[in-house]
């Protein structure tokens, strides 16, 4: 809401700056604002009101641009019933949940798993079995494990497999 007021003024701002470089008068509201800011002393209550308030706007502005939000969650799809009831999980405890899945694959001897917000990235060891028939169960596991996670957006799965070494 307030990204929304802050534009439609510095729009219309700067329609009024653009119609002033074009040649055309300055608007009313601008030239009487203008006449009103230089005139009052600065210490006039109106004015010292006015900073506080964009002070105090500007402080929560930086406070919420710089606060982490939800990247670390990761939406749930919502039950059918009650579409408006939202849920999120952990992308940690995503990538735990992943990686024991991960290492219920035979073959796999160590795995580490990294959920990101569009991409789950597998990384695993394979000990005595053919790489290929890994990957296949392996993708197989995490799609699996990921629609019982029921994400709201099923991610791109990479998956990277190399041989263990002692």
């Amino acid at each position: 809401m307030v990204a929304l007021i802050v534009s439609v003024v510095v729009g219309a701002l700067l329609y009024d700056v653009i119609a002033v470089r074009a040649g055309h008068r300055a608007g009313a509201w601008r030239t009487r604002l203008v006449e009103e800011v230089t005139t009052r002393p600065v210490d006039d209550p109106w004015l010292l009101a006015t900073g506080a308030v964009a002070v105090v706007l500007g402080l929560w502005l930086l406070i919420l641009a710089i606060t982490p939000g939800l990247r670390r969650l990761l939406p749930l799809r919502a039950p059918e019933d009650s579409p408006e009831l939202g849920a999120w999980l952990d992308r940690r405890g995503a990538a735990l949940v992943l990686r024991d899945a991960a290492m219920r694959v035979p073959g796999i001897s160590r795995a580490r798993v990294r959920v990101g917000r569009h991409r789950v990235i597998a990384r695993a060891e394979v000990g005595f079995r053919d790489m290929a028939t890994v990957r296949d169960e392996l993708s197989q596991a995490l799609r699996k494990q990921c629609r019982q996670l029921a994400l709201a957006h099923t991610p791109r799965l990479t998956i990277r497999l190399r041989h263990h070494t002692h």
